[in-house]
């Protein structure tokens, strides 16, 4: 699979993987989605109870495996979990490999609400290499997530799992695999790296542990970092020789906000539309409220009324200010994890904490209103006062998404976390143990699900100061705009 995205990862990550990312240099919300997928794959087993265990005792024992699988089908099993096998030097292993009235069927488990391409692949790969070695599968199946899937009570592994089969899929792709096997191994036996220069490859379907090294000639700030420019349009810029903002051609077809992004750059200038900024600050209607939410979407849902991946509401932060530059309040609410729903108490709380009057501003207001709306859905009968909460948002993000105001520093990004340094250098992330959004999440997950080995409390203020810093950002950027 990996030869099939870049020979040249193939060569280094046999060859030469000390260039590759450290294992430790992952980010945390990397390692969750990680644990996230193993745990989806121990659930999946529950689809075929009673099996045996195959599964690896260290990453690179996988003969042993090998040798056991094979032990485990001749003494009779019918239910076999990470079954490995190997075929000409190819390794592959199933999650579940399982023997019915009809035969043999392999069962793949992804975390994912869908059958990729790479995933019938994969399936063809597998199956090429179980079948090699003299087991007659009769059916191979993807098994994946069913994001339709509501919880009620304890989970339903029949209904939160769905199994497609591709056999029909593997049948027309696994004719041209050996070649591509063989063609491989003699990559893999050259005494030189394969030549291959960068492109779409590097970052689809996935990114590339070894991007760090095929990358390092290009700067921190590229052509690659032009906002909202596709992906084909960076290499085509790439391609005429183009890598940093001064040497973009001219007559090359940017947008006008693509062209500001790059001029700006250039002639380290600033741009301030005030009297747009004007129309906007004078439409705020205070008292003010400064929201901002965190969320969580498990793969497997942890309460009722929950759907995989749907993202619901824990937390808030929110700023109150009754008049222009008045006092700042801060109140907020980060939900327990005693098993309770976090999103009841969040309804009460935000409800009667943003009053009846005066704009709520939020950054981004698509993703306030949503959750808003899903709680809404989900209780009823907090649906009048919510709505009324929805008709009062403002979004901060405006002046920055039009380009009304825009520096250098923004990297042709209107983000919170690209506004504030450009703008209040002196509020920083940077100082705080959760930084971004996904962490956050992840910790009251773990923290929720039970998982979470760190210390509670501390853990707890850490998600406390993360969204704290999203309002308090908000309220110093307005009173920029103010200033201007």
């Amino acid at each position: 699979m990996r030869g099939i995205k870049c020979p040249k990862s193939l060569y280094l990550n046999k060859h030469k993987r000390r260039l590759g990312i450290e294992s430790d240099a992952y980010s945390a919300q990397a390692m969750a989605i990680f644990d996230q997928g193993t745990n989806v794959g121990e659930l999946a087993t529950q689809l075929f109870p009673g099996g045996v265990d195959c599964t690896l005792e260290s990453y690179y024992d996988f003969q042993k495996a090998v040798e056991q699988t094979q032990q485990e089908i001749e003494n009779g099993a019918t239910v076999i979990y990470e079954a490995a096998f190997q075929f000409e030097g190819v390794l592959a292993a199933v999650d579940i490999l399982v023997k019915d009235e009809d035969g043999w069927k392999a069962y793949e488990v992804k975390s994912s609400t869908s059958v990729s391409d790479t995933y019938r692949m994969d399936g063809t790969l597998q199956y090429y290499v179980i079948t090699k070695s003299g087991i007659d599968l009769k059916d191979f199946s993807i098994t994946y997530i069913n994001n339709q899937y509501s919880r009620n009570g304890a989970i339903d592994v029949h209904q939160l799992f769905v199994s497609e089969s591709i056999i029909a899929d593997i049948n027309t792709r696994i004719v041209g695999l050996p070649n591509q096997i063989n063609l491989f191994k003699k990559i893999l036996l050259q005494d030189a790296i394969p030549e291959k220069e960068i492109g779409v490859h590097c970052n689809s379907p996935y990114g590339c542990d070894f991007a760090g090294h095929c990358w390092k000639n290009i700067p921190n700030y590229s052509v690659f970092n032009i906002s909202g420019l596709h992906e084909t349009k960076k290499f085509e810029l790439y391609n005429t020789g183009a890598i940093t903002f001064d040497q973009i051609p001219k007559d090359f077809n940017l947008s006008d906000n693509k062209w500001m992004q790059v001029d700006c750059e250039l002639e380290n200038k600033i741009v301030i539309d005030k009297a747009s900024i004007q129309d906007f600050l004078s439409e705020l209607k205070y008292p003010l409220y400064y929201l901002d939410f965190e969320t969580i979407g498990p793969a497997v849902p942890i309460f009722d009324n929950t759907r995989p991946y749907r993202q619901y509401v824990f937390q808030y932060s929110l700023h109150t200010q009754n008049t222009k530059g008045g006092e700042v309040i801060h109140k907020e609410y980060l939900a327990e994890t005693d098993g309770t729903d976090p999103r009841i108490n969040f309804c009460k709380q935000l409800i009667q904490e943003c009053g009846t009057s005066g704009d709520v501003l939020v950054y981004n207001i698509g993703f306030e209103r949503g959750k808003l709306d899903d709680l809404c859905t989900v209780f009823p009968e907090y649906a009048k006062d919510l709505k009324c909460i929805i008709n009062r948002l403002k979004d901060l993000a405006t002046p920055f998404q039009k380009k009304w105001y825009y520096t250098p520093e923004m990297r042709g990004k209107y983000s919170i976390k690209n506004v504030l340094p450009a703008l209040v250098p002196h509020l920083s992330y940077s100082d705080l143990e959760i930084q971004e959004g996904g962490t956050a999440s992840n910790v009251f997950a773990q923290m929720a699900s039970g998982n979470f080995d760190g210390d509670i409390e501390t853990a707890r203020k850490n998600l406390i100061d993360y969204c704290k810093l999203d309002t308090l950002a908000m309220v110093e950027i307005l009173a920029v705009l103010y200033k201007l």
